[in-house]
């Protein structure tokens, strides 16, 4: 067998090395964040997706290996493991052929073979399969041998035989990887309606599906995910259709080696019971789960994608903010934060049915604007929403100041109703946490996402339908990536927002807070080795993800690690400054600037690894940047459009909310938000629409089409 280090080398294209090196660093407890940016060193500049890689082919091929040793250890004891038998289990690559080798040793319920070898049928069985090159002999007098009480008659021996002789080829391993192969090649999926269809689906969601059928192997994974929950909800049936003669086939050129021998009908009838009762059913449950669950990584991986493009949102900072959680009949909440997200003040507005206090509702708000001076109205995109813009963008006109966002409000319930929010906001109801919460997504929507389990964010689909356990872990590491990404201020984030950093367990996280409540803000990053539990190692893996503007050392509002603060100490000798100087980001980015020699001619003097001091001389020239900063900002607008405002032809700006396989959900002002086919995102052929756009992207559309009736508006991204 490869050693692992070398097996995941090959697989990467990376040098054994690297990854024995790496293999070693996460062996030592340190998380991927900080091998990603203090470890560049030992890694030989591996980026954090090259790390992910490593680390989840580790955790499988080390699965991998504790389970062959489980096998051969189990078929040892039971006195059947031989050479050739080990020989195969320690060549296995995968889990599905170790599974398949270990299956005739599996411990089973008793079936029909079992009771055939029960009634000393095997012997019969072994017969059939070995003396097949035999012609004139007297099957039904061979059978008659074994004739017992329980067996009275040559036929009834003659089947028990053929039962053994089934489940042998049926547990075959290579006629289940061949069989396998095929069907998964070659299946068809056929799909159509239930009997109760019309009354389980009257949207008649499903009605694409009521009478499908296309090859397994050629549908997409959001049409597999569609279909498998249609099935769920028990309006779609579903079947794999195969080829059975040319399977059957199969088996035969395998087991049967004479076409003309006595025993040739027993096989004939034996590989076809094996291959309709045991095998088919068997392999058509495997392909169909493989092909879910690979449907189900690609929608998580989607998924994924849009979240950290939603979290990586620039905040809308400095700005007092109206958020505004949208109703009917219990009224809109309207809460006021000042420019740090703290709540000020907070009211309930009617200006929707059943009530329809519409001028009243604009004098709240306005009133509010005026006495809190604020200038950007957030507006979740729930129920009421669009009604509620069309309130916003009269006050705004009518006020001649400020401008509003529509903001998602995915999982503001979920929160706003959490122990957390309770904590923060004992005093306020569960609908004005909400509206809290919506107005700080638009000022740092890290912050208040975190709070959020990642699931409930919504920016995917089918995400109730995929397996939660990965999905869980998938959205936990994005999160966590996108955290350490920005960096923490320690002296404002949240224990939620803390417990995503690198290292930082939600224990550490609380007593971070705790700690900074009982004796006010950390002065600098030495300071956190006071918190009760975090030790060295933590304080190692976390402190260069947690920043200290106000901290003594400037240094401390940096991704700089206290551990290279001597070599920033160094380099500072080396240029003859103090570190305050006001031409030093000039002269750091000279030195940016230096020939690949020179910068390793530097990093040599200075005793540091040169892709450490590269990261180190990046954050001294942008000090205390933030990565969102980059990125677009949100579109602020000051009027409203409603559906039938629209005409085929008219080019708008619209903010991406959703991407999928198909295309892009763009809202543009309206009730609906828009779609952009794939087919329609640019000039040219593309696979996947995050080639072109991304969740929080601001893009320019043209309108094709509009379906007032079913709320469809259909846009395009060409020659505009």
């Amino acid at each position: 067998m490869q050693p692992i280090p070398q097996k995941i080398a090959a697989e990467l294209n990376l040098h054994p090395a690297q990854v024995e090196r790496t293999i070693a660093l996460f062996d030592d407890d340190n998380t991927l964040p900080f091998v990603a940016r203090y470890r560049k060193e030992v890694t030989g500049g591996l980026d954090e997706e090259q790390l992910r890689q490593i680390k989840e082919r580790l955790s499988a091929l080390r699965k991998l290996a504790e389970r062959r040793e489980t096998i051969l250890k189990t078929i040892a004891e039971q006195g059947k493991l031989t050479p050739e038998l080990q020989s195969k289990i320690e060549a296995a690559e995968t889990m599905q052929a170790l599974e398949d080798l270990y299956l005739p040793y599996r411990p089973k319920r008793r079936t029909r073979a079992t009771i055939a070898r029960e009634r000393g049928l095997a012997p019969l069985a072994q017969a059939i399969l070995s003396r097949q090159n035999e012609s004139g002999v007297d099957v039904a007098a061979l059978a008659a041998d074994f004739l017992s009480e329980d067996v009275p008659n040559p036929e009834a021996a003659l089947a028990g035989a053929r039962d053994i002789i089934a489940e042998t080829v049926a547990e075959d391993a290579d006629t289940r990887a061949n069989i396998r192969g095929y069907t998964n090649a070659t299946a068809y999926l056929a799909v159509s309606a239930t009997k109760n269809a019309a009354e389980k689906d009257p949207r008649r969601i499903y009605e694409m599906y009521y009478d499908y059928r296309e090859p397994l192997y050629l549908i997409p994974p959001h049409r597999l995910l569609a279909i498998n929950r249609g099935e769920r909800d028990g309006v779609l049936s579903v079947k794999l259709e195969v080829e059975t003669d040319t399977a059957v086939g199969k088996i035969e050129s395998r087991f049967i080696t004479h076409k003309n021998g006595a025993f040739t009908e027993q096989l004939k009838l034996a590989v076809a019971d094996a291959y309709k009762r045991l095998l088919a059913p068997s392999i058509e449950r495997e392909v169909r789960q493989l092909h879910s669950a690979e449907a189900d990584e690609h929608a998580i991986n989607n998924f994924s994608v849009n979240l950290k493009n939603l979290l990586m949102q620039p905040p809308v900072k400095g700005k007092v903010t109206l958020g505004i959680d949208p109703g009917y009949r219990t009224g809109c909440k309207v809460a006021a934060v000042d420019a740090t997200g703290k709540f000020i003040a907070g009211a309930t507005i009617y200006p929707h049915p059943p009530k329809k206090q519409w001028t009243a509702a604009k004098e709240v708000l306005k009133k509010m604007m005026r006495q809190t001076g604020a200038e950007v109205l957030a507006i979740g995109n729930g129920t009421a929403s669009r009604e509620t813009e069309q309130l916003a963008a009269e006050v705004i006109k009518e006020t001649g100041r400020g401008a509003y966002v529509m903001v998602s409000e995915a999982g503001a319930s979920v929160y706003s109703a959490s122990p957390l929010a309770r904590q923060e906001f004992p005093d306020l109801d569960v609908s004005m946490r909400g509206a809290v919460s919506i107005a700080r997504r638009l000022q740092d929507p890290l912050a208040e996402l975190v709070k959020i389990d990642p699931k409930a964010i919504g920016v995917g689909l089918y995400q109730h339908d995929v397996n939660q356990k990965q999905l869980g872990e998938t959205l936990d590491a994005v999160v966590e990536s996108v955290v350490n990404s920005v960096g923490v201020d320690v002296n404002t984030a949240s224990a939620s927002l803390l417990s995503y950093v690198s290292g930082v367990s939600k224990r550490v996280a609380n007593a971070i807070v705790a700690h900074r409540d009982a004796h006010g803000a950390f002065k600098n990053r030495r300071e956190l080795k006071k918190v009760k539990g975090l030790g060295e190692k933590t304080y190692q893996q976390a402190i260069g993800f947690l920043k200290i503007p106000q901290s003594d050392n400037p240094l401390d509002n940096t991704f700089i690690h206290p551990e290279s603060y001597p070599v920033v100490e160094r380099l500072f000798a080396h240029l003859g400054v103090e570190g305050d100087e006001p031409d030093l980001p000039a002269r750091i980015n000279k030195l940016r600037r230096l020939p690949a020699r020179d910068m390793a001619a530097l990093a040599k003097k200075l005793d540091v690894g040169e892709l450490t001091l590269r990261d180190i001389l990046e954050s001294l020239a942008k000090p205390g940047r933030d990565p969102r900063d980059d990125l677009p900002a949100p579109l602020l607008r000051a009027d409203v459009l409603s559906l039938d405002d629209l005409q085929p032809g008219m080019v708008l700006k619209g903010t991406v909310r959703n991407v999928v396989d198909f295309g892009a959900f763009v809202d543009i002002g309206v009730k609906q938000d828009g779609l952009v086919h794939i087919s329609q995102m640019a000039d040219r052929f593309i696979e996947n629409p995050h080639q072109v756009v991304s969740v929080g992207d601001v893009v320019q559309v043209r309108v094709l089409n509009v379906d007032a009736e079913r709320g469809r508006i259909g846009l395009s991204m060409k020659d505009v």
